[in-house]
């Protein structure tokens, strides 16, 4: 990218036929609704596309659908996380190779105990950094239970000079965010917030440059990000104001499973199925969802009806 990326950057889900078969039409469906939002990037085989419920043909499958619909309109952002430094590297080189803009990775973890030293995340990183020549973005979530100093995030900005972006959206990211820019910013391209955007207004303060939502209404979070950059803080805060109770429902009571449930009610996708073990949300969860979108008339409501 000749760019910084900023703005939104939203997590694709990945639709599922209700025998649990991969949806490739959806997929694509799901990429045009993304796009007709105006995201200014996608991620795809991340967290919230249950990446840890994909066979590795699943994942190559799904990584081409994307790159070829996409077709350069937005840039794509894959997801290529693994405790493997093997098995990163080579996902790395497979999504440069297939057309990402950028890719995303956690560091290593199993369990809550099992993580290197912080030696060896760096050597992580180090790994994919040689293998491409693409953006990383480092991120920084409480899932993996590693605990990434802010110095060992910015000895990696400093020293590899692919790792030029950050996800960050741990506890307190606004001021994790705020002392990696003091220590490191002129090595960092990116300085993102995630969690659904929960805490986007503390996280623009901090020097948040944009954000990594779903994909269940950027339409409705992008202006919040462009208001505050152009220096309009009263109609950022109005706005988010305006989001923030269906932010807050999806971060605490619907998770990966809202950007479905809203995209199968406006036609974008036949089913908003996910993949066992994980399980359908209530009906009283899923009624106060859809409520709450309405009442923003998000874009993806009506987006295929």
């Amino acid at each position: 990218m000749k760019d910084k990326l900023t703005g939104i950057l939203p997590v694709a889900p990945t639709p599922f036929h209700e025998d649990g078969r991969v949806d490739e039409d959806g997929m694509r469906r799901v990429l045009d609704c993304m796009i007709d939002q105006g995201v200014d990037a996608i991620c795809i085989l991340a967290n919230y596309s249950e990446q840890f419920l994909l066979s590795d043909d699943e994942r190559a499958l799904l990584m081409r659908i994307s790159l070829e619909h996409v077709a350069g309109r937005v840039p794509v952002i894959v997801t290529i996380s693994h405790f493997s430094t093997d098995i990163v590297v080579a996902r790395a080189k497979a999504a440069q190779a297939m057309g990402a803009a950028m890719v995303m990775m956690m560091p290593p973890y199993h369990g809550s105990g099992l993580f290197p030293a912080p030696q060896g995340i760096f050597e992580h990183f180090e790994a994919v950094n040689r293998a491409i020549s693409i953006p990383i973005m480092v991120q920084d979530a409480p899932l993996s239970g590693v605990t990434l100093s802010v110095d060992l995030l910015a000895r990696l900005a400093r020293d590899l000079a692919n790792v030029s972006y950050f996800k960050i959206e741990c506890p307190f990211a606004a001021d994790k965010l705020a002392a990696l820019i003091d220590v490191a910013g002129a090595h960092i391209d990116g300085p993102f917030d995630g969690e659904e955007a929960v805490t986007l207004l503390a996280d623009l303060d901090a020097g948040a440059t944009g954000s990594m939502t779903s994909a269940m209404f950027p339409d409705k979070i992008r202006p919040i990000i462009t208001h505050y950059r152009t220096g309009d803080i009263d109609a950022a805060l109005t706005q988010w104001q305006l989001c923030l109770p269906l932010i807050n429902h999806e971060n605490r009571q619907c998770g990966l499973r809202a950007a479905k449930v809203v995209m199968k009610e406006g036609g974008v996708i036949r089913s908003d199925a996910v993949r066992h073990p994980l399980k359908p949300m209530s009906q009283r969860t899923r009624e106060r969802l859809l409520n709450l979108a309405r009442g923003l008339d998000v874009l993806a409501l009506r987006w295929g009806n």
